[in-house]
């Protein structure tokens, strides 16, 4: 009799099956304070990313997103700004985050170019070569096996089409690290408990990201769902990075 598999939910070890429920779990509960807790914990700086994730995107008119656990729409809203037209399909497996975005002054300006859908990322409900651009932000350390996420995001993209991955990462520097655990264990938990009223869906955040794989070991399993061309960028010294393959 073989055991059941284990997967890591922050620093517990928790049965696979179980994940996806607590995962979603956390999302229900922050989803209407989310934005607002983005900018107090990185003192604005999420946007600079995105910002980089499109620079190196470069979003043509005419293309066609699927912005896995895509939340709130943040980085669909930014897509559609610069392809100038286009449409992208937002996934998230929480419905409340979905629920939060669809109220974003900019769905509404943007309502006939989105389409908005609950989804495991594992599992897509879309068909082969359906999309020129797959996304995932702040994301994939969520999913219960990245490997398959990225296998999904590989079949559903067409061929030319280009995967991007914005994740917290490792800093490369021991001081450096050794101060950014000091403030996300003991302030990040802190401002989830005053600004979002739940101190425990962020420590969970934190640990999350501490267990997700290196910079190196990740595009490792980008060039293993068969990505092409696989590279990434240290986004603030490493404390963010960004991903990039093409299905070739």
């Amino acid at each position: 009799m073989t055991a059941d598999k284990t997967t890591h939910f922050g620093f517990q070890d928790i049965p696979e099956e179980e994940k996806a429920g607590r995962v979603q779990g956390v999302f229900s509960s922050v989803a209407n304070k989310y934005d607002v807790m983005n900018d107090a914990m990185s003192f604005g700086i999420h946007r600079v990313w995105k910002d980089a994730m499109m620079d190196w995107l470069a979003p043509r008119p005419g293309q066609r997103l699927l912005d896995v656990a895509g939340g709130t729409g943040d980085i669909s809203f930014r897509f559609l700004k610069r392809a100038g037209e286009g449409h992208a399909t937002v996934l998230d497996l929480t419905e409340s985050m979905l629920v939060e975005g669809r109220k974003r002054a900019e769905a509404d300006s943007m309502s006939d170019s989105l389409d908005w859908v609950v989804g495991d990322a594992m599992k897509l409900p879309f068909a082969d070569n359906s999309f020129d651009t797959y996304t995932i932000s702040f994301g994939i350390r969520n999913v219960t096996r990245p490997q398959e996420a990225l296998n999904e995001a590989y079949r559903v993209l067409k061929p030319g089409g280009r995967l991007m991955v914005l994740e917290f990462n490792q800093i490369p520097n021991d001081l450096m690290q050794w101060a950014y655990d000091l403030y996300s264990f003991h302030i990040i938990p802190r401002m989830g408990q005053v600004i979002a009223g739940d101190r425990d869906s962020y420590q969970y955040l934190v640990e999350s990201i501490r267990k997700f794989p290196d910079q190196e070991t990740f595009l490792g399993m980008v060039r293993a769902a068969g990505f092409g061309n696989a590279k990434y960028r240290n986004l603030t010294m490493g404390v963010a990075c960004l991903h990039s393959g093409w299905k070739i």
